[in-house]
């Protein structure tokens, strides 16, 4: 199996995000990027995911589109990468980062108030690129 440090793991995060456009990443005001080995028991069960379930990723907080005008001096939401399942789904270093980078969009998505049905509308739209 395929093994990623801490650190190593830390960089390969800070690249995606470097790697993401630039008009996703402007608005992420109030949101911290954090990652884990695995989420916690309680964040499953909040999730209500079986054990033979992957979280690679976890948005916790207010999306923007939720935002009101009383929104000041709240804790900033939070992006969680879970290194474990997504080393355990991937097959080399490069499924691994693309993974990784994959996720990251993902729960800036939902940041932005998009649910999983338009997330994955997103993901499987052609690209409309030649290649």
């Amino acid at each position: 199996m395929l093994s990623i440090s801490d650190s190593e793991f830390d960089a390969i995060i800070s690249r995606a995000m470097d790697e993401l456009p630039e008009e996703y990443i402007a608005r992420l005001n109030n949101v911290v990027v954090v990652y884990e080995d695995n989420p916690s028991s309680q964040q499953r069960e909040k999730l209500r995911l079986r054990c033979d379930q992957l979280l690679f990723g976890l948005y916790e907080g207010i999306p923007l589109t939720k935002r009101g005008a009383g929104y000041n001096l709240v804790l900033p939401d939070k992006i969680t990468i879970f290194k474990d399942p997504i080393l355990a789904y991937s097959h080399d270093l490069a499924s691994f980062k693309e993974q990784v980078k994959r996720t990251l969009w993902h729960e800036i998505a939902h940041f932005y108030g998009l649910d999983h049905e338009r997330i994955h509308g997103l993901e499987n739209k052609p690209s409309g690129r030649n290649t």
